[in-house]
């Protein structure tokens, strides 16, 4: 159910163009877009490194402690009956470790512990890069938005300083007439002028996720307006459990879990052995000589760190909670925001707007007629621009909002989107 409404929230921002024009370029989706980034972004390539030094990390861990060869030399270049060599007595030894208390598997534990982690880590890395191309995506066709929105208003802000200009001759208007019209269509052209320079800026912004200098597209698919349906707040909230946020403190509690072992581990000493062979060059004799070391007091010097690794695990558990909480609360106010957005939009586009193109229709037609003054006709055009540019935020709102929830559920923000290649 989630990935149908992960491909409808895809098709509102960026739906697939089943008929490419041949002369232009083909539009940019946001497919095409998350495909650059998911090859060339060095976040997307950096968790495989991070992976590969854990499996080293986890390799080392696994090795036992060494085994050392000894040679020792004694009474050497004494005087007397030892002048020299002749009365030295030489001892080669192998000396080890025996670990006590499971050391070798709690640090085996520790290692695959934090092998574990990476993948949540990777995931994170990749839904918030997702995130922010579909966020800079997203102000590239704001950027067309408004720049469609001057254009209209440039267009019927002409007619009206036609029509001025028309009855200035006829003597039916005043001068001032004609010069408060040529200053809204001035207003509209600055703002045509702004959208224009806004939507280079987003463009540049975004083809820098895939190292880019400059965009080498112009045009790009979608349209904001287009708002899907979203699931209950009840099932989104659900998928909250499965995040990559909560999967990665879950991956710090086995760390610290396995931390606490290692730390009882060093409650018993190792044991140091030696084993060797001693010749005695005066009488010519051999003999096997050994011995063992055990540390004292493990018990008493591994107390601070075992509960110093106790508490760090009780923390996660805190945190955990603590992150959950956060997440269900953000989840919440970005559902609330795509629903009132999505429903502003909607009464805009059914209810508003074309009341408001009517009227205006209207009162140009009074207008030339004389039956209204400039100023009504005027005062109807900016309210149906406003409209539009309200509408167009409201949608950008529920867009920003429907990419946040589907960040914080862990769900793709394209039903094929790429996870990036690994070096």
């Amino acid at each position: 159910m989630w990935k149908r409404l992960a491909a409808l929230a895809a098709l509102a921002i960026a739906p697939c163009a089943f008929a490419q024009a041949p002369s232009p370029p083909a539009p940019l989706t946001l497919d095409e877009a998350i495909g650059r980034v998911a090859r060339l972004h060095p976040d997307l390539r950096l968790p495989a490194l991070q992976r590969a030094a854990a499996e080293a990390r986890h390799d080392g861990a696994g090795f036992k402690p060494p085994l050392a060869f000894g040679v020792e030399v004694e009474n050497v270049l004494g005087t007397g009956t030892r002048r020299g060599f002749d009365g030295s007595e030489v001892t080669v030894s192998l000396a080890g470790v025996l670990e006590r208390g499971g050391k070798l598997d709690a640090r085996r534990a520790v290692a695959q512990a934090n092998l574990d982690a990476v993948a949540p880590q990777r995931e994170i890395a990749r839904l918030d890069l997702m995130a922010e191309v579909a966020r800079r995506y997203l102000a590239v066709t704001a950027a067309d938005n408004r720049h469609r929105i001057a254009l209209d208003d440039i267009e019927q802000r002409r007619r009206a300083v036609q029509a001025a200009r028309l009855r200035l001759q006829a003597g039916a208007s005043p001068a001032s007439t004609l010069l408060t019209a040529q200053a809204a269509l001035a207003q509209a052209e600055l703002d045509r002028d702004r959208a224009i320079e806004a939507g280079r800026a987003a463009r540049l912004s975004l083809a820098a996720l895939w190292n880019a200098r400059e965009a080498d597209f112009d045009a790009v698919s979608g349209d904001p307006l287009q708002l899907p349906a979203v699931q209950d707040f009840r099932q989104l909230a659900q998928l909250l459990a499965d995040t990559p946020e909560l999967a990665l403190i879950a991956g710090q509690v086995r760390v610290r879990e396995a931390q606490v072992q290692l730390a009882r581990s060093q409650q018993r000493g190792d044991l140091s052995w030696q084993l060797g062979v001693r010749n005695d060059r005066a009488s010519g004799d051999t003999a096997l000589v050994g011995g063992f070391n055990l540390p004292l007091g493990g018990a008493r010097r591994a107390a601070p760190d075992i509960r110093a690794a106790q508490a760090e695990l009780a923390m996660t558990a805190l945190e955990r909670e603590s992150r959950a909480l956060q997440l269900h609360a953000t989840l919440a106010e970005a559902h609330g925001r795509y629903r009132t957005a999505r429903l502003e939009v909607r009464r805009l586009g059914s209810d508003v707007l074309p009341q408001l193109q009517r009227a205006e229709k209207s009162a140009e037609t009074a207008w030339r007629a004389g039956a209204i003054s400039y100023l009504e006709w005027a005062q109807l055009q900016a309210m149906r621009v406003e409209a539009r540019q309200r509408q167009l935020d409201a949608a950008l709102a529920a867009q920003t909002a429907l990419i946040e929830i589907q960040r914080l559920s862990g769900q793709p923000l394209l039903a094929n989107a790429s996870e990036g290649t690994t070096p």
